[in-house]
């Protein structure tokens, strides 16, 4: 198996000397309260960060690539806000991974620090699809092609599972929890069944089991 990724290392612009990676003034208004007690990174910064992630992902894993860099690297964020972030967007509407871009910006720097994160993480990707868009199509009868965007995908589809498996670990606590979480994963992983009915019933039965103050 090839090692976990390293979230990007390289010099972020807008961190004072002498303070940790991705160190900034502090929260914008806007951002959330409960987050002032970490390093806020500067806009400059947040977009700078989130160009290396949609740099580096290849074949999907945004936001595997996301959690290496907020939550790991630069401590921006715990396992726990990132995991409630994550299970936000999932039930939103749209990409999880430009939710997922939204949902951080926000909270680290409201809504100035949203737009730098999105576009941040868009910008050269977009610019490389729309460049290298009619060369790949002109390389698609290939035979090497179609096997290699395999091995890229089946490498996201790891990068997730790891994911999965280390959050679990930081924000699974009990019985109840990891039974629902179970059930969950096989509604909709094993059965098929629809993601809104699903949690629909689950969420409302976990805070159900969860009981008052949990």
């Amino acid at each position: 198996m090839e090692p976990e990724p390293v979230a990007p290392s390289l010099p972020v612009p807008g961190a004072a000397p002498g303070t940790a990676p991705g160190a900034g003034p502090g929260a914008a208004p806007g951002a959330d309260s409960r987050f002032s007690s970490r390093q806020v990174p500067s806009l400059v910064t947040l977009a700078w960060v989130f160009m290396l992630i949609g740099m580096q992902s290849f074949g999907g894993g945004l936001s595997a690539w996301m959690r290496l860099a907020v939550v790991q690297r630069h401590g921006w964020m715990s396992e726990r806000q990132f995991a409630s972030g994550m299970a936000l967007c999932q039930i939103s509407p749209g990409p999880n991974a430009v939710n997922l871009s939204v949902f951080v910006g926000t909270t680290l720097r409201g809504r100035s620090g949203a737009l730098a994160a999105l576009v941040g993480m868009l910008l050269v990707p977009v610019l490389v699809v729309l460049t290298l868009g009619g060369v790949f199509a002109r390389m698609r009868g290939l035979p090497w092609v179609d096997p290699a965007m395999a091995g890229l995908g089946a490498g996201a589809i790891g990068m997730n599972l790891a994911m999965g498996v280390r959050m679990t670990r930081a924000n699974i606590r009990g019985a109840i929890a990891a039974g629902i979480a179970a059930a969950t994963a096989i509604g909709i992983g094993v059965f098929g069944l629809p993601l809104l009915p699903v949690l629909a019933v689950m969420l409302p039965l976990s805070l159900w089991l969860a009981g008052p103050g949990q």
